[in-house]
């Protein structure tokens, strides 16, 4: 049995934290690697020792083989670990890795180029009698032989990257008038992830099911299934929330996706963790891909079978032997996960980007929690947007639901936009509840993130009370000075300006009349509280804990599940012009500029295209809101732009 006592993680964030603590466990050395973004992470500082590599994108650092072969090198390590996304499907950094000398933990360069070819993974699948999608993988990658075979498999179709997956470089396509430009944004989405642009056409399912199974294999030739993960519930053709057991999932089911999944591995020879995902239509399952690495989901089925799946990676990868016979797996209740992300679920999910002011992560019985933020951390637009992963373990699905739902509720995190609220409405949805989900789940179902009235009026309150506090402590006596004709405190929140104004108690601290304008609605406040990021307010006789943070003249509140912006404003603001009344348009978010479709002077229809945005490895197009003329382009391909930055200027028709 072959050992070693050092690696080297060549990711990082929450997967890089999640392999240092087991690395910890089994007593091994480990060596981070990090950015000029992530110089101050939280995995730099728990690894025992840590090699810069590059500027903040990913292509100059994370995506550098050479510069992460020096690492290693550098620190002495006997193994590289690479986590997933990045380079953990790459078979050339594999093959590399076995070059200089270093064990790598995953299976072989061939096993990876062969499943990372979604081409050769499906004619793989269908040597072994694995059912496959019908669709067009062959050589001539034309637009003119993408439209024959497209019609020939019949609308709609998905188009796909051929050489890697997590969504990107994927577009469904409904009719052959959209075809042509989901084969040009999926080819640049494919080449900026995955370094190849090649496609591949299949009939689109409209409302399947995702199931994946795990297996484990080892390199004496053996190979076992932990069971399914439901990942059904996705956005963007990316995965927000799975659990185990499937709540469709029969023994015979299982047994047979099970079996199909445990026969591919063994023909190709694989080792490993890895995953078979497959698309469950009724009765019929169908091969989708193979990810030669270990899931983001992973948690999920460790809570449910007791595995530790790194330690098995890396055990695996020393040479020892599984001793798991499948018969001796034993799954135990429900697991549930949910992806927190840094994204704007009302602004089409758009990846955002800011500064944690306050993480609060949950605890609770059943409860876990890999995350990768810390109080004062800035989240760029360099990385994928995902912030943690929060999941829940009970009896039955039910409970884990109970307890997840409830982790989500309580966690706190200010400083950004996040699909925090929307996870828990997704939890709390009735069709969640009943297991009758498909990957058209969020498609169909309008989710409730929004917070209520009450939870609104009391985060102005909070605010006020806040602002009125830091007031009094720059000049003595502020609060007695007028209290019969205080000035109110103005915000802006949900597209409106509300100005709360508080009347003292006289000679009572901390205790107010509070009015709400234009609401017109009066209640008294006490504030009992009130300690660095947390407060609590009697609101009516009603005690609410609150935490809040603020930035410049934007004030974070979080009174119930999710946080509450709010814009401070002077009460007698400057004139501003009418932004946006002429057409111009602004950045959904921070973002590079990937294209510009349009020239100066050009006419354009409503719906045209502008201005390809690209963030997270994620594009975005800027389409004209109106007919006219382009007046001005204010950025060029490859610039940078902020969020809420002016694009372009167009001359209404």
């Amino acid at each position: 049995m072959s050992r070693y006592n050092s690696l080297l993680i060549a990711n990082r964030g929450e997967i890089a934290r999640r392999i240092i603590r087991t690395c910890r466990r089994m007593g091994i050395r480990v060596v981070a690697v990090y950015s000029d973004a992530d110089a101050h992470s939280v995995h730099v500082a728990e690894a025992d020792a840590a090699v810069r590599i590059g500027p903040a994108p990913a292509a100059d650092s994370y995506l550098n083989i050479p510069a992460i072969l020096e690492a290693a090198r550098r620190a002495g390590v006997e193994a590289v670990h690479p986590g997933y996304g990045f380079l953990a499907e790459d078979a050339a950094f594999a093959a590399a890795c076995r070059a200089a000398g270093f064990i790598f933990i995953g299976p072989s360069p061939e096993v990876i180029a062969a499943m990372g070819d979604k081409r050769a993974a499906r004619a793989s699948a269908q040597r072994l009698g694995v059912p496959v999608i019908p669709g067009y993988d062959g050589d001539d990658r034309s637009d003119d032989t993408f439209s024959r075979e497209a019609a020939r498999i019949g609308y709609p179709v998905m188009v796909k990257a051929a050489a890697g997956g997590g969504g990107k470089g994927m577009r469904l396509v409904r009719n052959p008038e959209e075809l042509p430009a989901a084969l040009a944004g999926a080819r640049r989405e494919a080449l900026s992830a995955f370094g190849s642009d090649a496609l591949l056409l299949e009939r689109a399912l409209e409302r399947p099911r995702h199931i994946e199974m795990q297996i484990l294999a080892d390199n004496h030739g053996h190979v076992i299934h932990l069971g399914e993960r439901e990942c059904s519930i996705q956005r963007r053709h990316q995965k927000v929330i799975e659990e185990s057991p499937s709540p469709v999932m029969t023994p015979e089911l299982r047994e047979r996706m099970g079996a199909a999944a445990v026969r591919l591995a063994e023909a190709i020879g694989y080792t490993g963790a890895g995953t078979i995902e497959f698309l469950l239509d009724g009765d019929d399952f169908y091969f989708l891909e193979m990810n030669t690495r270990l899931q983001v989901e992973h948690p999920v089925t460790e809570l449910i079978t007791g595995l530790d799946l790194v330690e098995w990676q890396i055990r695996i990868a020393g040479g020892e032997a599984l001793p798991l016979r499948q018969e001796d797996v034993r799954r135990t209740g429900h697991a549930i996960e949910a992806r927190l992300y840094a994204e704007d679920p009302a602004n089409g999910f758009l990846p955002t980007a800011g500064t944690v002011l306050l993480w609060r992560p949950p605890v609770g019985e059943g409860v876990r929690v890999d995350d990768s933020i810390c109080d004062g951390d800035e989240v760029t637009i360099h990385y994928d947007p995902l912030l943690a992963k929060i999941i829940a373990h009970g009896a039955t699905r039910a409970e884990a639901t109970a307890r997840l739902r409830s982790a989500l509720e309580r966690a706190v995190l200010l400083g950004l936009t996040t699909n925090l609220a929307f996870l828990a409405g997704v939890l709390r949805h009735p069709a969640f509840a009943s297991g009758a989900i498909d990957t058209r789940f969020l498609a169909d179902h309008a989710i409730d993130d929004q917070p209520p009235a009450g939870d609104v009026a009391t985060a102005l309150i909070a605010a006020a009370c806040a602002r009125w506090r830091a007031a009094a402590n720059d000049g003595p006596g502020y609060w007695r000075n007028n209290p019969g004709h205080p000035a109110p405190w103005r915000f802006h929140v949900d597209g409106g300006d509300v100005d709360v104004r508080l009347t003292p108690r006289p000679w009572v601290a901390d205790q107010w009349t509070a009015h709400l304008s234009p609401i017109d609605s009066t209640c008294e406040v006490a504030l009992e509280e009130a300690a660095g990021t947390e407060m609590s307010l009697v609101i009516d006789g009603y005690r609410r804990p609150i935490s809040l943070a603020v930035d410049g003249e934007t004030w974070w509140v979080q009174v119930g599940t999710g946080a509450i912006p709010l814009e401070g404003l002077p009460l007698l603001p400057e004139p501003q012009p009418a932004a946006g009344a002429s057409g111009s348009l602004r950045a959904p978010m921070p973002a590079t500029v990937l294209a510009v479709a349009v020239k100066v002077g050009q006419a354009v229809d409503a719906g045209q295209p502008l201005m390809i945005l690209e963030a997270m490895k994620m594009e975005h197009t800027i389409r004209a809101i109106a007919a006219g003329v382009v007046e001005a382009i204010y950025f060029a391909a490859g610039d940078r732009v902020k969020a809420d930055e002016l694009l372009l200027k167009i001359d209404p028709a």
